[in-house]
């Protein structure tokens, strides 16, 4: 193999390439202006990979851009139209104007330009010693959007988009202008409006040049939804009174159901209440919405367990163009359901405020709401609750007194009755009306011990809505229970019984136990004023067992009520038992009732009553027939 031979030729050439390339790059050597001009070059290029990743993402939210970015304007004006003018103000960004007085506190998003937050600042929630005050909106629960279509059939959202805020005062009055800008003097606009010292705003909505940008053949559609917070001790009690309300058709109040997925259409509505128990947000409107979708859905699906939310609610009711413009004058109410308050705003908003229908209602209103309300301005409210139940005893005590002066006279007859029963036992018809006359000549009619109690059903009832609507219990305490508005727990049951709860409430077996001797006292009168007839036996038996039930019912129904409402029926109940013992012992003399129904039986019979007339016509009729079938 013949071996490599040196060639300097090659050393040569190669050393000269190699003088080349060094000399053609020293020549190729950047400038500093060469430099400069790269690093620009380089930063166009990440701003470049920045705008697109940003378009990317503008259809699911706006961004905040500079004029210079002709990417984005044409991706804005591309999606949003006429409205990508408002996306390139300084004030597309995420940033909120607050307006405040001594009673609320309202936080207003850029974004959509709605309440994002509604403090109360008088109110704290149930949580003891957690300072946290009642926010009806907090947290994302709440929106009001308005559905814009626009004259090339694209629909956009104002919740959305972002608006221009500008506030300004006009004496106490703070006067907040949202605008969602299509030009320099195109918009729609929310105005908000808060006085000093008042829970109730002005909310405007009217637009301005939009005639040529929006479709105005067709409403615009409001949409208000919310989420009511839990803010009190017991949740499913909370739920039970948390409805929506509403006025339609010559100030009509209704509200719907309190089940899930409860809607309703509505014509000529002029307020929508969420109402949260004890606290409420409302939308009114000077001009009532032609149609409105109103919805409700439960959101406690388990009262065994704690919830955030009671109900969903929402509403969308229609804006009316009128002359290519939006103009609606409406009101914003947050804070609490107080009939007083509500009252004093002549909107009929204190219907919402569930007080009973007809004689109840008118009773609350009328009478207990103004007695109570007095009584609670001077002494703590559980004293208020015993004073008040006091005087609502006194004023019923002359019924109690004619019920139970009605049984003494029957248990006076009741020898005498019996001996009918004896003498015509096989003779109902003639049994009866004998017992007819013999209650016409004494004097008596056995229709007396019924009507008193009759007539008590109607307080019996409105009380039984009073308590639950009386803001001013809430969170005050008596005795052992520090919430006279939710239930007053003893002791804390590691389990859930059915229908009971997993706490035990004292005043609700208070109660129990008091109206267990009410009604000892009244069923064992009762037995011994009626006359033995035939099924009354099992008609004795039946009173005996509710003697047990009915405080057992109590026990069970009232567990997780309002301590307030057990307080009273015990109190109640025992003032009766005292007034009774006193009747019996003092006032009502068996003697004397007996030597005045014989008075009674020598003078001429009363007149009867038309009832009773007819009923006598009916047995004497019956009588009559019987009689004759009997002849054939």
């Amino acid at each position: 193999m013949e071996g490599k031979k040196f060639d300097p030729n090659s050393i040569i050439g190669f050393v000269l390439i190699f003088g080349i390339l060094l000399w053609i790059m020293w020549q190729n050597q950047p400038t500093e202006a060469d430099i400069a001009a790269d690093k620009v070059k380089k930063e166009l290029v990440i701003q470049d990979a920045k705008t697109k990743e940003s378009a990317a993402k503008l259809k699911a939210q706006p961004t905040v851009i500079t004029a210079g970015d002709t990417m984005q304007l044409a991706q804005l004006q591309k999606s949003l139209g006429d409205f990508a003018y408002s996306a390139t103000l300084p004030s597309a960004k995420d940033s909120y104007t607050t307006i405040e007085n001594k009673l609320v506190k309202l936080k207003i998003d850029n974004k959509g330009g709605y309440i994002v937050e509604a403090t109360l600042k008088n109110f704290e929630r149930f949580r003891e010693g957690s300072g946290q005050l009642v926010k009806l909106i907090k947290d994302n629960n709440a929106h009001l959007n308005v559905q814009l279509l626009t004259s090339d059939n694209r629909t956009l959202n104002t919740k959305d988009l972002y608006f221009e805020p500008t506030l300004t005062k006009n004496g106490s009055d703070q006067i907040l202008v949202m605008r969602l800008k299509a030009g320099a003097t195109e918009y729609l606009e929310y105005k908000y409006v808060l006085k000093a010292d008042d829970y109730m705003l002005d909310f405007d909505i009217q637009s301005q040049g939009l005639n040529k940008v929006l479709d105005t053949s067709k409403p615009l559609q409001l949409e208000w939804d919310l989420k009511s917070y839990t803010n009190e001790k017991s949740t499913s009690y909370e739920n039970r009174y948390s409805e929506l309300y509403y006025e339609h058709e010559d100030g009509k109040s209704d509200y719907l159901g309190l089940g899930q997925n409860e809607s309703e259409t509505v014509e000529n509505v002029s307020y929508i209440a969420y109402k949260q128990h004890f606290f409420s947000s409302i939308l009114l409107t000077d001009t009532p919405f032609k149609n409105s979708e109103l919805y409700s859905d439960n959101l406690v699906n388990d009262e065994e367990t704690d919830t955030i939310f009671t109900k969903q609610f929402k509403a969308i009711v229609p804006l009316a163009f009128k002359n290519g413009e939006i103009s609606e004058k409406m009101n914003w109410y947050y804070g609490p359901t107080d009939y007083k308050l509500l009252k004093s705003y002549d909107r009929n908003i204190e219907d919402i405020v569930a007080l009973g229908w007809g004689i109840f209602g008118w009773i609350n209103r009328h009478a207990f709401i103004p007695v109570y309300g007095f009584l609670s301005m001077f002494i703590q409210h559980g004293w208020a609750i015993i004073l008040f139940t006091i005087l609502v005893k006194l004023v019923l005590s002359p019924i109690t007194y004619k019920s139970f002066l009605s049984q003494a006279k029957m248990k006076v007859l009741r020898p005498e009755i019996n001996e009918l029963g004896e003498k015509f036992k096989k003779d109902p018809m003639k049994k009866q009306q004998e017992t007819m006359k013999l209650y016409n000549k004494a004097g008596v009619n056995p229709m007396a011990g019924c009507v008193p109690g009759l007539l008590q059903m109607p307080v019996f009832y409105a009380l039984f809505q009073f308590f639950p609507s009386a803001i001013g219990l809430r969170q005050e305490g008596f005795l052992w229970a520090n919430d006279l508005s939710s239930y007053d727990s003893i002791y804390e049951l590691p389990f859930h019984i059915p229908f009971y709860g997993n706490h035990i409430s004292l005043f609700p077996i208070l109660a129990s136990i008091a109206i267990f001797f009410y009604m000892k006292m009244t069923t064992g009168d009762q037995q011994m004023a009626q006359p033995q007839q035939e099924g009354l036996p099992d008609m004795a038996k039946m009173m005996k067992i509710m003697i047990y039930v009915s405080p057992l019912m109590m026990l069970f129904f009232f567990n997780s009520y309002a301590s307030g409402l057990s307080l009273y029926y015990f109190v109640s109940n025992t003032i009766t038992i005292g007034i009774m013992l006193v009747i019996k012992n003092y006032i009502v003399d068996d003697e004397k009732i007996h030597a005045q129904i014989q008075e009674n039986k020598k003078k001429e019979p009363k007149k009867q009553g038309k009832f009773q007339r007819k009923l006598q016509e009916v047995m004497e009729q019956a009588e009559a027939q019987k009689a004759k079938d009997k002849k054939k």
